[in-house]
């Protein structure tokens, strides 16, 4: 936006050795395979952020094995290592910390690390004029290897740009739940998933993360502040956070779909969501399996297939609450006691989506 060419850096060879950065313990060692695949899948999740293909400035996707791949041992010792002494390299705190756990320790492979990244600071200065790195405060050592070799060997001032951390405000790392990372590849991470990720930021965060993650206006973040401020319950805060990021990283018509199933659970229609959003939201609610002939025959009372989901616990108690209003079959009110269910209700040729009350909710899967 301000006219820079950004540099999408790929540890194709970096990757192979392992960052000690941040780690008590060493890393897994990747194949070249992996490492491949890997950054095909980056780039691809890169573009919805960077554009690779404009005009001016276009942004670069480059992988350090261009560079590094057929620099032999003793040339990069010759060229690169002896500019670095080994005091300095073990005041670094990132290995000051694993050389002091005697059981894990550290080794010499990830020892080297920081060579393999202050020579792509040095070859990118060199090749495309880059005058600035930035990266989590973990990378502080890093960084300044590389702005150390960039003065040595070409006489050039670069920079260095690190951020601290981010952390929830329980102190947790940002994007770790119970169930792992959250992913920005919707095939690890559903696009409803990752909605729901934002909608249910701890309100301690909300107004941060809207400045760290999101392009709003400072004026919009004030006005979003201040409302979350005088009602909290109300989440505008909360859903402006989900619908901005959803939109930065999914787009529009997956953020549409996502807040659609949203309501779902809160009795919104079913109109226009597909069968892998409803899946997710199967995954939220209780299941219970029905076998498929039943409903593909005479069919099933809907009084009796709701005590055969466990919401109601007699056919009388469906009745009475079906009486009242409170029965929904597919996100419909139901009226009929006599009515029966058969396969032609199925949603997507598989699923009955029971609702009692406004938040009583049970999936029927046919099998």
């Amino acid at each position: 936006m301000a006219g820079h060419v950004p540099i999408a850096l790929a540890g194709g060879a970096t990757g192979a050795i392992g960052d000690p950065s941040g780690k008590s313990a060493e890393r897994n060692l990747l194949t070249r395979e992996t490492l491949q695949q890997n950054i095909a899948a980056v780039k691809e999740q890169l573009a919805k952020l960077l554009d690779f293909e404009a005009a001016t400035n276009p942004a670069l996707l480059l992988d350090n094995a261009d560079w590094t791949a057929g620099v032999s041992y003793l040339d990069f010792l010759r060229d690169i290592g002896k500019h670095f002494t080994v005091n300095s390299m073990v005041a670094k705190e990132s290995v000051r910390a694993r050389m002091q756990d005697r059981e894990v320790g550290i080794s010499y492979t990830e020892f080297s690390y920081m060579l393999l990244q202050a020579f792509d600071f040095y070859h990118l200065k060199e090749a495309h004029d880059c005058e600035l790195q930035i990266g989590g405060s973990d990378q502080w050592g890093n960084i300044t290897a590389g702005i150390e070799l960039s003065r040595r060997k070409l006489n050039a001032t670069v920079f260095g740009l690190t951020l601290p951390l981010i952390t929830n405000a329980d102190g947790t790392k940002f994007g770790k739940t119970e169930a792992g990372a959250v992913w920005l590849d919707p095939t690890r991470t559903s696009v409803y998933k990752f909605y729901q990720f934002w909608v249910r930021t701890d309100d301690r965060d909300v107004i941060r993360y809207l400045k760290y993650f999101t392009f709003l206006s400072q004026e919009r973040i004030a006005e979003l502040e201040s409302s979350h401020n005088e009602n909290p319950s109300a989440r505008e805060a909360h859903t402006a956070l989900a619908v901005a990021m959803t939109d930065l990283l999914h787009g529009e018509a997956a953020t549409a779909e996502a807040q659609a199933a949203s309501k779902i659970l809160f009795g919104g229609g079913l109109e226009g969501i597909g069968e892998g959003t409803f899946n997710e939201i199967v995954g939220e609610v209780p299941t219970v399996e029905i076998e498929r002939a039943k409903l593909e025959g005479d069919g099933v009372p809907i009084l009796e297939l709701f005590v055969t989901s466990g919401l109601c616990q007699s056919n009388g108690q469906a009745r009475k609450d079906l009486q009242g209003g409170g029965i929904n079959l597919n996100n419909e009110r139901q009226s009929d006691p006599k009515r029966v269910i058969t396969a032609s209700d199925l949603l997507f040729d598989r699923h009955l989506l029971l609702r009692k009350g406004k938040r009583n909710y049970t999936v029927i899967t046919a099998a």
